[in-house]
């Protein structure tokens, strides 16, 4: 079992080594006199790497449910810890616990920062940020589409079809469907950067902010996030590449090809975007109202700034908890929906509520007629009892894990606001936390050491789906 981990682990290394080179250039075409610390971690991370691989190249890789578990848990793991190496080495972080937190915030996209400072930082290191947020983008999307479905983690085995059934599957095999969701991605990328530069943004700013908004990261390089820009065009470029980004790249691939939608896709696209349009639809209609802000003001601030909450992006356009406490309340909750599945978001995600909704309709409706029989539904897809199991089990473990790191802050003197905004924040990737000091406007700076290395796991935990975490953690995983 260990050998292919080991292999795929040193294929990951290897990349992320090559990645490094990217931002010691930067370093060197900026004529920096110290541009070591970047070389010096990609020899270290290709030098790793490429021992792994070199050592397991024999090894048959055949991926049983176990391997897939260890390897993809071992794989952000490693990515993690060796990406962190040079935010360390080049000082821009202090201590060994804030670069790890910067670099389980970029890996998972999640976006949250320990920097009070982000504008002083040195171009390679803003760049690798920014990297790191794409990197983890397209991480998550082939850990979705090749890896959730076979596990059946939070309902995702609905979706094992598209890989397995030769009869129904829109892609050969799945080395062409890792290549079409990189050669989207990439595109949706430059042509982000390249509307952005449209828009009046330099071309350093518009790479990194394509890269965050694509991959829902959020990453900026303004203190002040979007709003440092004070750009409607801006605004609306990355409101709708935020979008995208929260939508199937699968479905992508399926318009390309012409060929028919899935239901259950087509389904979970409709119900994300009709979320989005209502949920936008009040705040504007709430803050002109309530607020007093003239119509376009408002329609301006709610549209980005719930875009950027419910794709867990995490980017402001303004702080929005100025807007009372009741913003507050209502962008922590938000925070929890998430795009869709097979997307680069985080959280929960459409689909699975699609799921909890029919079911709880379904008790609605046997409570009045015990005797009618009533189909749970995903949109107008007809799920399976298992599917509906598992998409309970995920939700549960989701808002238990956010409660107990909630309760471990709390245990660490940290007041109840900001160690449930903090946990709702980092388990759900958004970033932002929805009280002042961790806000839009704020930082991580505050947390204590261990607490950051706690708020690593809690990312990680949220990232890749709870259980794919947790299953390492019991007795009859390690069982032969």
């Amino acid at each position: 079992m260990f050998r292919p981990v080991l292999l795929i682990n040193g294929c990951v290394l290897s990349f992320l080594g090559l990645g490094m080179l990217l931002p010691a250039l930067m370093d060197m075409y900026d004529e920096r006199s110290d541009w070591s610390p970047f070389l010096t971690s990609a020899l270290l991370a290709l030098g790793v790497g490429s021992g792994l691989f070199l050592l397991n190249r024999f090894t048959t890789p055949k991926i049983s449910i176990r391997t897939g578990y260890l390897a993809t848990l071992t794989s952000w793991l490693s990515v993690a810890f060796f990406a962190a190496v040079p935010f360390y080495l080049s000082g821009a972080f202090q201590d060994i616990p804030s670069a790890l937190f910067e670099s389980f915030s970029g890996v998972t996209g999640t976006g949250a920062t320990v920097l009070a400072d982000v504008e002083s930082q040195a171009r390679s290191v803003l760049l690798w940020r920014s990297m790191l947020n794409a990197l983890g983008g397209i991480g998550i999307v082939v850990f979705a589409v090749a890896v959730l479905p076979f596990l059946g983690i939070g309902g995702m085995q609905v979706f094992q079809r598209e890989n397995t059934d030769p009869g129904d599957k829109f892609m050969p095999h799945f080395v062409d469907i890792v290549q079409w969701i990189i050669g989207i991605y990439l595109s949706l990328t430059l042509l982000c950067a390249l509307l952005l530069m449209l828009c009046g943004m330099g071309r350093f700013d518009a790479l990194n902010h394509a890269m965050t908004a694509v991959a829902t990261g959020g990453f900026s390089t303004k203190n002040d996030s979007v709003a440092g820009f004070d750009s409607v065009s801006v605004e609306l470029v990355l409101s709708v590449f935020m979008l995208l980004g929260a939508l199937p790249m699968t479905f992508y691939i399926l318009l390309i090809r012409r060929q028919a939608m899935d239901i259950l896709r087509l389904e979970q696209v409709k119900s994300f975007l009709r979320a989005v349009v209502f949920l936008a639809a009040f705040v504007t209609l709430w803050l002109y109202f309530q607020r007093g802000y003239d119509i376009f003001r408002a329609l301006r601030q709610a549209w980005f700034n719930v875009i950027s909450v419910i794709t867990t992006t995490g980017y402001a356009s303004s702080d929005y908890l100025n807007w009372g406490i009741g913003a507050g309340v209502f962008f922590a909750l938000l925070a929890f929906h998430g795009g869709c599945v097979g997307s680069t978001t985080g959280a929960i995600k459409e689909m699975r509520w699609q799921v909890l909704w029919s079911y709880f309709n379904k008790t609605f409706l046997n409570a009045i007629e015990p005797n009618r029989i009533v189909p749970v539904k995903a949109g107008s897809a007809v799920v399976s009892d298992d599917v509906v199991g598992s998409v309970f089990g995920f939700v549960c473990l989701f808002f238990v894990s956010a409660a107990l790191a909630a309760l471990c802050m709390g245990l660490s003197g940290y007041d109840f606001a900001t160690s449930f905004s903090t946990a709702a924040a980092l388990i759900t990737n958004t970033g932002p936390g929805f009280i002042g000091a961790t806000g839009p406007m704020g930082n991580y700076a505050l947390l204590s050491p261990h607490i950051k290395l706690l708020m690593c796991f809690v990312m990680l935990l949220g990232r890749l789906e709870i259980l794919t975490v947790l299953v390492i953690f019991s007795r009859s995983f390690w069982k032969s």
